[in-house]
């Protein structure tokens, strides 16, 4: 199997590394990561440069290469440029949990969807602690979660996004095929000027639980869970409109 690994915390993450050592015995590993950090950039591609791939040691005998692109370039440079074409994409492991919608900004998810639309099995991994996560649940389970999909495939453009409480290993209180929750960040700008008096601005905010019910992603991690959420494109809601009717009408289509 060839196995394509890439994150959003950048080529030099501990996350990033754990997890290209943990897949080895899977198969051949090549990562591709962004030269940077960039979590919470989603799905953006770069439409308006060059992208370059510079070759990285990570050690143990990884093929790896950087980035000046986002998670999704990566992919699609993995995918579509001159490598050879993967079989598998794993995204992480992220340091952050990525619950409910965060899946819209992440790009850990954003990477492993990418894969998706290449009908390439992919999975996101990530802990949810953004300081000191530990890693080593994240290593255990990304072998047999890997063998599992790449023996029984999700649907088309569907991902799976995984994410693991950051407790110890006795301390995981199970698995989980859950939905994804809702959770409202209480976002606040801070307005900052700089030694030139210029102003600056900083986004930040704390996450609000909206839909933590049994079933959902955050419930699980909640109660010491892993959570599998399957994660696809089709954001399409199918509630009915009562203003439609009346739009139709008065524009005078139908």
């Amino acid at each position: 199997m060839r196995i394509l690994i890439t994150n959003d915390d950048g080529i030099a993450a501990p996350g990033l590394i754990a997890l290209a050592r943990s897949l080895q015995d899977l198969g051949d590993i090549t990562v591709i990561a962004p030269e940077t950090q960039q979590s919470a950039v989603g799905h953006s591609i770069t439409l308006h440069k060059p992208l370059r791939l510079d070759e990285v040691d990570l050690g143990s005998g990884i093929t790896a290469y950087s980035s000046n692109g986002t998670p999704a370039d990566c992919i699609i440079l993995g995918v579509l440029g001159d490598l050879p074409r993967p079989d598998f994409v794993v995204s992480g492991i992220n340091a952050g949990a990525n619950l409910g919608e965060e899946v819209l900004y992440s790009g850990t998810v954003s990477a492993a969807l990418e894969a998706a639309l290449y009908d390439i099995p992919a999975v996101a991994l990530s802990v949810c602690a953004y300081e000191n996560p530990i890693l080593d649940v994240a290593q255990q389970i990304a072998p047999p979660i890997v063998k599992a999909l790449y023996e029984a495939p999700l649907q088309p453009g569907t991902a799976l996004n995984v994410n693991i409480p950051n407790v110890p290993a006795d301390e995981i209180a199970g698995i989980a095929v859950t939905r994804l929750g809702h959770r409202k960040y209480a976002d606040v700008v801070v307005k900052r000027d700089d030694p030139q008096g210029r102003p600056y601005y900083w986004f930040t905010g704390t996450p609000m639980e909206i839909d933590c019910a049994p079933g959902t992603d955050i419930w699980a991690v909640q109660q010491n869970k892993i959570s599998l959420a399957l994660v696809h494109f089709d954001l399409t809601s199918h509630q009915e409109w009562s203003g439609f009717d009346k739009l139709q009408s008065e524009l005078g289509l139908s």
